[in-house]
């Protein structure tokens, strides 16, 4: 698979799967994580659910942008639910690339990963 690498951080298995089915729907491998905490790679690009984060946003960004091993920087899209206001505006000022609500990810996915250079 020539497609962009993938790192979806989730505790959702049921959003989870769906990702990973548009995923390879659009020629990209996702590797899914429970939490922030273990992250292998090298990635792409990572999707990041607001509400599997057991740190502070800024500390798991930070951590992961550094532990990314490719030649760009890594791209970080954050997601929740459209409700979870304070999670995702904390995910924005934390500097996720892209914040988005769990329905923008899923109805706009393909176009996520354009954007992220894939």
């Amino acid at each position: 698979m020539n497609g962009p690498r993938i790192l979806l951080v989730a505790a959702d298995l049921m959003v989870g799967s769906r990702i990973v089915g548009l995923a390879s729907g659009c020629g990209a491998a996702v590797e899914q994580r429970r939490d922030a905490d273990a992250t292998g790679g090298p990635f792409d690009l990572a999707i990041v659910d607001v509400q599997a984060l057991r740190e502070e946003p800024a500390a798991a960004f930070a951590r992961l942008r550094a532990e990314s091993t490719t030649e760009r920087p890594l791209r970080i899209v954050a997601f929740g639910p459209h409700v979870a206001t304070q999670l995702l505006e904390q995910a924005e000022a934390a500097g996720a690339d892209e914040v988005v609500s769990r329905g923008e990810l899923l109805g706009s996915f393909a176009a996520i990963i354009r954007r992220a250079g894939g």
